[in-house]
């Protein structure tokens, strides 16, 4: 298909942001609406290599506020948009071995609580008796939410990258942006690798890449692109059906089922920034042998895969949302590692944003770019 020459709204990146963004736009009646993605598949950026992970246990209203109103919309999903995405709900149970974490958990917990959502609070011996075939000697007490679970990130994003075209959206691979033109503070159009699209309304929903591009439109927004890597195993046998996603949350060490295996990742704490999406095997060893000393069964499995993809980290590793100082250029970047459990809602939040002047979904206007000039920064506890 033929880049156009004019658009009312441009949304750069294809991943979940930039996809929810443009079917949300579209159902709400938004006109000539044109998203773009540099690479050659949709969702094939930071949605696509992620763990596919989605909960509901974070430790700020907001986050919390946002899982409330998007995880329900994975729920309906395949009603909605006529995609399956495989929404399993094995539940998140984080194991706790430090005493600080007991205490931020606890206040935690109790927020989940006043906001509606079940979380359990378990005792040291509640998780070793749960999960037997993991080391777990040193926990001191754990939680779990049952509605917490997995999803099919593909599948996200197709569904609503097929819903958007069907009401006319036109979505284009292999375009990467090059420039946006900006006059008179306001948003003119993209340049890009297949030539210039006059638009007077941008959305920048690259997620890692989401700071290269607005500094395209001279506005800098902090966020960092961190890498994170994951690997799967062959067949463990040892592991039950209703193994849920397990996160070591002093070490940032994560299991969860895939297929008849695990899906295992850690986050290095002295990971450099940058756009790096090679696996580091050295780390890939710490990691493996962490696993095993949590999880002895998976030294007695084989590598099936491994990857590395970029989480997108602001300094309090909340989301932006909205406008920018450039008039007509708006974010819904920085999700720092949680970004596909929210896409759905996000897309719907921007919607509301441009038609509406203001998100009604979910109170987002505290998670604006001012707040870091300003400093409004709402730190999140829960993030690995």
């Amino acid at each position: 298909m033929q880049l156009p020459k004019t658009a009312d709204v441009i949304i750069i990146g294809g991943g979940v942001m930039g996809a929810s963004t443009a079917y949300h736009l579209a159902a709400r009646g938004q006109k000539n609406i044109l998203l773009l993605e540099k690479e050659e598949f949709f969702g094939q950026g930071a949605t696509g290599r992620c763990a596919g992970g989605v909960r509901y246990q974070f430790g700020t209203e907001i986050n919390i506020r946002l899982s409330l109103e998007s995880l329900p919309m994975l729920e309906r999903f395949k009603e909605e948009i006529g995609q399956e995405i495989d929404y399993r709900q094995c539940g998140y149970l984080l194991a706790l071995s430090r005493e600080k974490d007991v205490a931020a958990f606890k206040h935690n917990v109790a927020l989940q609580h006043s906001l509606g959502v079940e979380t359990e609070w378990l005792s040291g011996d509640e998780v070793r008796a749960r999960l037997p075939m993991m080391r777990f000697d040193d926990i001191l007490a754990g939680t779990f939410c049952s509605k917490d679970g997995l999803v099919d990130p593909n599948g996200v994003v197709m569904g609503y990258i097929s819903a958007a075209q069907k009401m006319g959206v036109t979505a284009l691979t292999d375009v990467e942006v090059t420039g946006l033109r900006v006059d008179g503070g306001k948003i003119r159009g993209v340049e890009t690798s297949q030539g210039s699209v006059a638009s007077p309304l941008v959305v920048d929903a690259a997620g890692p890449w989401a700071g290269l591009i607005s500094r395209m439109a001279g506005v800098h927004v902090p966020i960092t692109p961190i890498r994170r890597q994951i690997f799967t195993t062959t067949p463990l046998p040892q592991i039950p059906s209703d193994f849920p996603f397990v996160i070591d949350f002093a070490q940032a060490l994560y299991f969860h089922r895939e297929g008849e295996g695990l899906l295992i990742g850690m986050s290095n704490p002295n990971e450099e920034p940058g756009f790096d999406q090679n696996v580091n095997e050295d780390w890939e060893l710490v990691n493996l042998e962490a696993a095993i000393e949590r999880m002895p069964p998976v030294e007695q499995a084989g590598m099936v895969s491994h990857w590395a993809g970029l989480y997108e980290v602001t300094p309090d590793a909340h989301p932006i949302f909205g406008p920018t100082p450039v008039d007509g250029f708006h974010l819904v970047a920085g999700f720092s590692g949680h970004g596909f459990m929210h896409g759905p809602v996000a897309g719907k939040l921007v919607a509301e944003i441009i038609l509406d002047g203001q998100a009604s979904t979910v109170d987002v206007s505290m998670l604006d770019l001012k707040r870091f000039e300003e400093g409004r920064l709402i730190h999140e506890y829960n993030v690995v």
